[in-house]
């Protein structure tokens, strides 16, 4: 069935707004003072961007595709298997699905954001840092990280094993990622996604927070350009090599 574009671009600002609420949920549940989940380690994280990945592709994912990520919707325009004219829209309701997604986790751990004195941690609720403070190894990380993603991604849901079955392709989308962010999540986070960084950052630029500290723009290119540079790169090989 195909759906109208205007259902499409709701699908794509709720799945994406889930997608952020359940990540870095996630990551305020860890990092965050005073929460039940205060110092619980990585793979709690893991799990949660993996469930986040997961569950919108599962409610959504036959309805706008599941991009839910800038990076992969421009990826597939360049390689021809997505319209130009629907870029634009998608990316706008991506972005504002992101903020309004991590509005839903300000809200509820606000308490918890009013305890926490440590910047790094608050930012890092929000979007990626890089742990050495290395715009040359963030990108790298990001770029390898999403390249994976994307023709993993591409992979999964064109193969003649999940084509009877996508719910299975999407649960694999959730293992994908959450293996991601437990393999290649030390250095940067990782973003993986220009839209679940930049809107959130913008977010923290604007939200009158305790002890918030910078929102690190010198770094913000970083987890915006290596997803979509690896994003054109995953799918025209991907393409080229077995479409």
């Amino acid at each position: 069935m195909t759906y109208d574009l205007g259902v499409r671009l709701a699908a794509e600002f709720i799945g994406t707004a889930i997608m952020v609420a359940l990540g870095n949920g996630s990551v305020a549940n860890v990092d965050l003072k005073g929460t039940k989940g205060n110092g619980s380690d990585w793979m709690l994280i893991a799990v949660g961007y993996g469930a986040g990945v997961m569950i919108p592709a599962m409610i959504i994912g036959g309805i706008s595709g599941n991009h839910i990520n800038p990076a992969f919707t421009i990826g597939l325009a360049v390689a021809g298997m997505f319209p130009w004219a629907e870029v634009l829209p998608y990316l706008i309701v991506q972005f504002l699905g992101a903020m309004f997604g991590q509005a839903m986790v300000v809200a509820a751990y606000k308490p918890h954001y009013d305890l926490t004195t440590n910047t790094q941690h608050i930012l890092g609720t929000f979007s990626t840092i890089n742990a050495t403070k290395s715009k040359l190894n963030g990108f790298i990380n990001e770029f390898i990280g999403s390249f994976i993603l994307f023709f993993g991604a591409l992979g999964i849901t064109k193969a003649p094993f999940f084509q009877d079955n996508l719910g299975t392709a999407h649960m694999a989308l959730g293992f994908l990622v959450a293996t991601l962010v437990a393999s290649f999540g030390g250095p940067t986070g990782p973003a993986l996604n220009p839209a679940r960084d930049l809107g959130p950052r913008l977010l923290h630029q604007l939200l009158p927070l305790r002890h918030k500290g910078s929102s690190d723009w010198g770094y913000a290119w970083v987890p915006v350009l290596a997803p979509i540079l690896a994003g054109i790169s995953a799918i025209l090989l991907y393409k080229t090599v077995f479409m």
